[in-house]
């Protein structure tokens, strides 16, 4: 398990300051690979060049919306289903980024109530 269980001391501050840079670290990875998925399927599908591309991507992963409208029907299948993905995706770059930190709130919060003779 990646993360304390409840009943355990809270980790160390080297402990924790690894775990929120692997989580960016992956996070960011995912947001990479996700990034050159779109361009490569503009510039394939729509014959777009790679900074038409990249701005295509990013905007559709970000939640803006495309800047291009597709024109061929592979290109629509490919924008819609990237936008699909990308709705889905950043909900789970978010989490796996976030997740070290708030499982350290909530642990915190978990090892205070225990002190002040919460339910365990």
């Amino acid at each position: 398990m990646m993360f304390e269980g409840r009943r355990q001391q809270l980790a160390s501050p080297a402990t924790y300051r690894r775990r929120v840079a692997t989580s960016a670290s992956v996070g960011l990875a995912l947001i990479v690979v996700s990034l050159v998925v779109g361009m490569l399927g503009y510039g394939g599908f729509e014959k777009l060049d790679a900074i038409d591309a990249f701005l295509n991507a990013a905007m559709i992963l970000s939640g803006m919306g495309p800047l291009h409208n597709p024109v061929t029907t592979g290109g629509k299948l490919f924008a819609g289903l990237y936008a699909l993905f990308s709705g889905f995706a950043v909900l789970v770059f978010a989490a796996i980024i976030f997740a070290p930190v708030i499982h350290r709130f909530l642990h915190q919060f978990h090892l205070d109530q225990d002190e002040k003779g919460g339910k365990a």
